[in-house]
C-alpha cells in the first residue's frame, strides 16, 4: 500500500428500510496521511454517516474501508483497537459531566493505553496549555462555555495521539462568537499537519484551511477538489446551487 494513504474507501454503502432510504450510496475516495479533508454539502446529503462510517459507528450496508492497510469492514478486524488512532470529536462535546476536565482527558489513555496516572495527566496539562486552558483542568463540564467544552473534547482527543482525527460539525452547537476559538485549534492543528476529515459548515474554514474539499448530495460525492477550484471555479450545477445559498 502507498504510505501516503491512510483511509482508502471503496463503493460504501448505507442503506435504510431495505433500501429506500440511500444515506450512502457508492462512495469511493482516499484521505492522505497529512491532508485536511472539509466535507460540504446540503442536509441530508451524507456527511455524517460517511464520517461515522470511517470509525464504524456506522456500519456500512456494502463497501471497504482500509485503515492503514487494515480492512477495518472485516469481523477479523479489532475495530477498538483501531479507533484507538482515530480521534472524534462530535457536535455536542460528549464530556462525562461527573468527571473533572483532567479527568476526562485522562480516563482514555489510562485504560486504554496503559499510561500512568503522572504521565497521562502531565500529558493533558500540556495539551490544555496548548488550547489556553490549563486553569480549567479541575473544572467540571457544566462550569465551562461551549467553546470551551469543545476545545476540551479536541484535546482530550489528542491524549491517545491519534493518527487522524474525525470531526462531525464540532462548531454547529456553538454561539457564533464561541466558533472562532475552536476553528482556531483546528487550523493550528493542520500547520502541524494532523491528518483531518471534518464534517463542516463553516465554508470559510473549508476554504482556508482544507487541502482538499469534497461536497456531497444524496448519498455521493458530486465533486472532489482543491478549495480554489471548489469555491472559485465550480463546475458542477449541484454544487454552484449549493454555494449559491451558504455563501
Amino acid at each position: 500500500m502507498n504510505d501516503d494513504r491512510l483511509i482508502q474507501v471503496t463503493d460504501l454503502k448505507k442503506y435504510y428500510n431495505n433500501g429506500e432510504i440511500r444515506a450512502l450510496d457508492g462512495v469511493t475516495t482516499t484521505i492522505g496521511r497529512g491532508e485536511v479533508v472539509a466535507i460540504i454539502g446540503p442536509s441530508g446529503s451524507g456527511k455524517s454517516t460517511f464520517l461515522r462510517s470511517l470509525n464504524l459507528l456506522e456500519r456500512p450496508s456494502a463497501g471497504k474501508i482500509l485503515f492503514e492497510g487494515v480492512d477495518i469492514t472485516s469481523p477479523k478486524t479489532d475495530i477498538n483497537k483501531l479507533r484507538q488512532k482515530m480521534g472524534m470529536v462530535f457536535q455536542h462535546f460528549n464530556l462525562f459531566p461527573h468527571m473533572t476536565v483532567l479527568d476526562n482527558m485522562t480516563l482514555g489513555p489510562r485504560k486504554l493505553l496503559g499510561m500512568s496516572k503522572e504521565d497521562a495527566e502531565a500529558k493533558a496539562m500540556d495539551l490544555l496549555a496548548k488550547v489556553a486552558l490549563q486553569d480549567r483542568a479541575g473544572a467540571y463540564p457544566n462550569q465551562l462555555s461551549g467553546g470551551q467544552k469543545q476545545r476540551i473534547a479536541i484535546v482530550r482527543a489528542l491524549c491517545m495521539s491519534p493518527d487522524v482525527l474525525l470531526f462531525d460539525e464540532p462548531t454547529s452547537a456553538l454561539d457564533p462568537e464561541m466558533v472562532g476559538e475552536v476553528l482556531d485549534v483546528m487550523k493550528q492543528l493542520a500547520s502541524e499537519g494532523m491528518t483531518m476529515a471534518v464534517v463542516t459548515h463553516e465554508m470559510g474554514f473549508a476554504r482556508e484551511v482544507a487541502s482538499r474539499v469534497i461536497f456531497m448530495a444524496e448519498g455521493k460525492i458530486i465533486t472532489d477538489g482543491a478549495p480554489d477550484e471548489i469555491f472559485n471555479d465550480p463546475s458542477n450545477d449541484r454544487l454552484r446551487t449549493f454555494l449559491a445559498k451558504v455563501l
